[in-house]
């Protein structure tokens, strides 16, 4: 159990809730099949998948959670080629010219149709709540994937105060900084060989950079002519490598030797030990990595939480 990517979210309020008390808020959402004229339905599943009917694992305080999404796949172009076949047997049998409306309403009837025969596309996206160390993270690639379940999970425990975490200076602020060293960068923090540029400028372009001594005269050109950065690979206190965007998004994580070692080393062979086993330790790296990133990007703004 390794997270690939890491959106955080911050409670703005202190927030408590048991594994008993998720459970039951969980369950009324619990995932169900589309039915025959439905395109998509989500609800929540075992993390544990197979190995699990809980829809809550818990271990340290740490809660994981998953969001499962069933979408109905009909091709577009098989939809398109039934819709201009109906349409010209209208046309020829009626004599008369088939109008965009009535294209449009063609066009629902052959989905509707077509809905019970079409295959299947199932995700499942994956997140803990972290109540002691006040975040939420969301195993998700995108901000809008990591909103859609954090919208779901507020649906259904009927408040969830949170949002991203916000810091005292822009993250590409730092990141030029780092890289042109105005900003000294924290001893915790090795740069990577990744970089996103662009130019703030409104019709600005982007330069993408792998495989490159970040610190090179080419990156140094970019940034003198005023581009700034705005993704950068790291590595972190040895031990975790990711992309970090300018909206701290975390992406790409890798976990490193140390961690898998030590997982190793747990003497067990079974699949439930080994994964509570996994998500201990992935989501105590994580309680440290997220407010150490947020410190070396210049302080977390935290005028907008209430404390306790």
């Amino acid at each position: 159990m390794w997270f690939r990517n890491a959106r955080v979210f911050r409670f703005t309020k202190p927030f408590a809730i048991t594994a008993e008390e998720l459970e039951e808020k969980l369950g009324a959402d619990a995932f169900k099949p589309c039915g025959p004229q439905e395109t998509s339905r989500q609800g929540w599943v075992p993390p544990l998948g197979k190995h699990g009917e809980q829809l809550v694992h818990s271990a340290g305080g740490y809660h994981l959670i998953a969001l499962r999404k069933e979408e109905k796949i009909l091709p577009g172009p098989v939809v398109k080629e039934a819709v201009e076949e109906r349409a010209e047997a209208i046309e020829f049998e009626q004599s008369r010219k088939v109008r965009r409306k009535e294209k449009d309403e063609i066009k629902e009837q052959v989905m509707l149709e077509m809905l019970p025969q079409a295959f299947s596309r199932n995700r499942r996206c994956y997140a803990y709540l972290a109540p002691q160390d006040g975040v939420l993270v969301v195993d998700a690639g995108s901000a809008k994937q990591a909103e859609d379940l954090a919208s779901t999970l507020r649906k259904s425990l009927g408040s969830l105060p949170v949002r991203p975490p916000a810091v005292e200076q822009a993250p590409a602020f730092t990141f030029t900084g780092w890289l042109n060293e105005t900003i000294d960068l924290p001893g915790s923090i090795v740069l990577g060989s990744e970089c996103e540029l662009k130019d703030p400028s409104e019709d600005g372009g982007v330069v993408s950079c792998k495989g490159l001594d970040l610190r090179a005269d080419e990156i140094r050109n970019h940034l003198d002519a005023g581009m700034q950065v705005t993704k950068l690979a790291l590595t972190w206190d040895d031990n975790v490598s990711f992309v970090l965007d300018e909206e701290l998004g975390i992406r790409r994580l890798k976990f490193g030797e140390t961690l898998q070692e030590q997982l190793d080393d747990v003497d067990v062979d079974d699949a439930v030990a080994k994964f509570d086993a996994a998500f201990t330790l992935m989501t105590l790296e994580l309680s440290r990595l997220i407010p150490g990133l947020l410190e070396a990007l210049g302080g977390e703004d935290r005028s907008a939480i209430v404390e306790e």
